[in-house]
């Protein structure tokens, strides 16, 4: 929890600078909250500070479990610099080993080609991930699972939000008439007044009952409709607060699905693939490819010979992940290879970036927001700050 405990020290830092606005590249912007905060609310204030811890605590722990993926694929791309960093005269002896595991691995490929359930391309892709890709297929699935529950939440809340601006819409209505029906009214029993006075001034009639009347009939409408004015008036403070809740929830679920869906991105773009079908089917055929392949034992000792030969002379260099190479021992000789490699890993790590830099960035708007709060309602500042203090403890 470093980066969250950074995010906030004392009370003092709440005088920091606004953050910067979101960037206009980020489609999945979040719903304003804090413009329809009922401030004075202390319930209310409470739930919305510790919204913004939430928000800051989720989106850190997705920072620490992404940054250990981009650590990784950084590492790769420094054993690709320290490989092509190495003298001439130290590269011949790697290359030749991995030329002879391109030749024993064509070899083979050549005789799996008669029989073959899958491109060799697919092969040696999903042979540098046979040991993960079980667990990723399980993932993919609970992942594009909760990308359709996610989805179906985002439709209902939407709806809700939709219900309810509706309803609130309605409830000014109500207001405003009512108003208007008081206006009436009022009209109304002054013009009955004047011509009773009228009546009983100017041709002397008894006008007693009619003031009473006029006077019960008015006082009664006016009754009515200011009660039906202060049930609407409830009802729309309810109405609003609802909607605020509504909005907190629906960016919550906002988030869950930018995370949700950029980490699809990433596994669909590490495994090359559309979608998890994809990867079971070639998981499925991979497994019967590797067991026609098994016939191949004798050219499989000698591949296994050379990739121990090669393992062992890249330890003599600071390479961290020598055994990846064996899976690519293209890259080694085939400068267009290695090209491939460094743009795949640099395409894997900017995916990470983004997704650490969109929680980052989640994380200090959500700091920021708090900030702001306390600046600009000093009396809750050491409220606030209890409330972080306790979040963090």
């Amino acid at each position: 929890m470093g980066f969250f405990g950074n995010l906030f020290g004392k009370l003092n830092l709440f005088q920091h600078k606004d953050s910067e606005e979101d960037d206009a590249e980020n489609s999945e912007e979040l719903l304003p909250v804090r413009s329809r905060l009922h401030v004075e609310d202390p319930e209310e204030r409470r739930k919305f500070v510790e919204d913004c811890l939430s928000q800051m605590a989720d989106a850190t722990d997705v920072c620490e479990k992404l940054s250990s993926e981009y650590n990784l694929v950084t590492e790769y791309l420094t054993d690709m610099e320290e490989l092509e960093a190495l003298p001439k005269e130290e590269r011949i002896p790697l290359n030749e080993d991995a030329s002879r595991l391109v030749q024993l691995s064509g070899e083979q490929s050549q005789y799996a080609k008669r029989t073959s359930q899958m491109s060799d391309a697919e092969f040696d892709r999903m042979h540098r991930v046979e040991d993960e890709v079980e667990e990723a297929i399980r993932k993919l699935d609970k992942e594009e699972h909760m990308r359709d529950l996610i989805k179906k939440d985002l439709a209902r809340l939407e709806g809700e939000k939709h219900a309810y601006q509706y309803r609130k819409r309605e409830l000014k209505n109500t207001l405003g008439n009512a108003r208007g029906m008081v206006t009436i009214t009022i009209c109304a029993m002054l013009t009955c007044l004047f011509l009773l006075l009228f009546l009983q001034v100017g041709l002397q009639m008894d006008t007693k009952l009619g003031y009473i009347l006029t006077v019960g009939i008015a006082a009664i409408s006016i009754t009515c409709v200011f009660l039906r004015f202060s049930d609407a008036r409830d009802e729309l403070y309810k109405v609003e607060i609802t909607m605020n809740r509504l909005i907190l929830l629906q960016n919550k679920v906002k988030i869950r699905y930018v995370n949700n869906r950029n980490l699809l991105d990433y596994l669909y773009i590490k495994y090359g693939i559309k979608d998890g079908r994809e990867l079971n089917a070639l998981w499925e055929k991979y497994r019967v490819e590797k067991e026609e392949r098994r016939q191949f034992e004798e050219t499989k000792t000698d591949l296994s010979y050379y990739e121990k030969e090669l393992v062992r002379k890249l330890n003599r260099y600071p390479i961290k992940y020598p055994r990846v190479w064996i899976h690519q021992p293209l890259a080694l000789i085939d400068g267009k290879e290695m090209v491939e490699i460094r743009h795949s890993l640099i395409t894997r790590r900017q995916s990470l970036r983004k997704q650490i830099d969109y929680n980052k960035k989640l994380a200090e708007d959500a700091s920021a927001e708090i900030r702001d709060l306390a600046r600009e309602y000093p009396r809750y500042a050491k409220e606030i700050q209890g409330i972080v203090d306790s979040y963090r403890t």
